[in-house]
């Protein structure tokens, strides 16, 4: 397989006979891949798997789990769209190209799974994962292969345990009376004094080989993997996208780069920071517009140590860079046609690691500086070539408040990232 890049993309190999494969699990010799099904006829929310969640395409939140765990011998999406293969490659993932056979809104995901067991007959084990699922972490995945590489369970699934009172349901006007089916109303027990019930939550299911062969994906020996309920979010209806964002950004993984660690964000002046446009008046002088969101957005970035340098590649007059740069209060470098070396350059000189760069950009140009920096964005309207290489897409347009959401999203990173520090040295000092 091909070197994963410095943010976890790679461009890999879409056919399943000629995929390269490698060994990761010294613990049980079958070969274990992850499978996440992305079909492309999705009828709640169009193109529902690559819509974009709190800056990344849905499926994305999965397969940065998958692909960070470190447990798969490869991960791979299952999909009928153009589209869709293209980000699955972009962020990481093999594509298995299904079959108008199993491609029907008809079709059964075990249907799907077998057609790919069937493709790579030396996959011992699969693990199929639920691309709605943005809230899986690595080690979710990573503690429950070990019941099947070091306990030889056949199968396991994740489960969230809930508190939830049911009731039989009867037809409506035929005057029967509904009993409960899982509590004793004359003696309703409280919520502490009450264990629950798991359910699934569809996040995953490892299964064998032979057990798809029979056409089961639990049976044999099984084992549930019991996730808490924050991160059992399941996006598989068209629910409020902002409430979950914020459950996504309050628990989703963000990947293995320490967001707490960054000082300095560079951002494109064209493009990002302004719309692109200038405006030349009668007698020759240039302006361009920004956006009071932006200015408000680097200086909270400031306040938080920080820094921000403005990158500019075409030329603009003197007087109009100087009060650029003076309006916003940091630095503007100017015709940069190379900005990785560029930025190269400036890093060695402020001793810095490409970790501590958060880097705001929105064309080919900055492809190898999006791949590399430890926070990465490009705007909404930016050239696919140029998203597939970074790490959020704003909501927001170039010179209408880019700038100000990217800010916030370093930030609200980096309080999480702390935030987990701390809890983490509490409980050292505790236990």
């Amino acid at each position: 397989m091909a070197a994963a890049s410095k943010n976890g993309m790679r461009g890999l190999n879409d056919d399943c006979s000629d995929a390269k494969r490698r060994k990761v699990n010294s613990d049980d010799s079958r070969y274990i891949a992850a499978l996440i099904l992305a079909r492309g006829g999705s009828k709640g929310i169009p193109l529902k798997n690559i819509k974009m969640l709190a800056g990344v395409p849905l499926m994305g939140w999965v397969i940065r789990a998958a692909l960070d765990s470190g447990v798969f011998d490869s991960v791979w999406v299952s999909t009928d769209h153009d589209e869709i293969a293209s980000v699955a490659r972009a962020w990481g993932a093999e594509v298995h190209r299904r079959s108008p056979e199993v491609s029907k809104d008809s079709s059964s995901s075990l249907e799907t799974i077998q057609e790919f067991s069937r493709l790579n007959p030396d996959v011992g084990v699969i693990c199929n994962i639920q691309a709605t699922s943005p809230c899986l972490h690595p080690h979710h995945l990573k503690e429950a292969v070990e019941f099947i590489t070091k306990e030889g369970f056949d199968s396991v699934f994740s489960v969230v345990r809930r508190h939830h009172f049911r009731w039989q349901e009867v037809e409506k006007g035929d005057g029967q009376c509904t009993k409960a089916l899982n509590l004793n109303p004359v003696c309703r027990p409280r919520r502490q004094d009450w264990a629950g019930e798991l359910c699934e939550n569809g996040s995953f299911y490892f299964t064998t080989k032979e057990l798809l062969e029979k056409g089961l994906l639990q049976s044999g020996k099984m084992k549930y993997f019991e996730m808490k309920p924050e991160y059992s979010v399941d996006i598989d209806v068209d629910i409020d996208w902002p409430v979950a964002e914020q459950r996504v950004l309050r628990f989703g993984y963000f990947g293995k780069d320490k967001p707490e660690v960054v000082r300095l964000l560079l951002c494109n002046v064209s493009g990002c920071l302004t719309d692109g446009q200038i405006y030349i008046s009668a007698n020759g002088e240039e302006m361009v517009s920004i956006n009071t969101r932006d200015q408000a957005g680097i200086d909270m970035l400031k306040k938080e140590e920080v820094k921000v340098i403005l990158i500019e590649k075409d030329p603009i007059t003197n007087a109009l860079a100087d009060k650029l740069s003076q309006r916003m209060g940091c630095p503007l470098l100017q015709k940069v046609d190379d900005k990785l070396k560029k930025v190269q350059e400036l890093m060695e000189k402020k001793r810095m690691e490409w970790k501590e760069v958060a880097y705001l950009g929105n064309d080919e140009a900055d492809i190898k500086c999006l791949e590399l920096a430890g926070l990465s964005g490009v705007l909404m309207d930016a050239p696919t070539v140029a998203r597939n290489h970074a790490k959020y897409i704003c909501r927001n347009a170039a010179g209408h408040g880019a700038v100000r959401e990217f800010a916030e999203h370093i930030l609200l990173l980096k309080k999480k990232a702390k935030s987990q520090m701390e809890q983490d040295r509490i409980c050292r000092n505790t236990f």
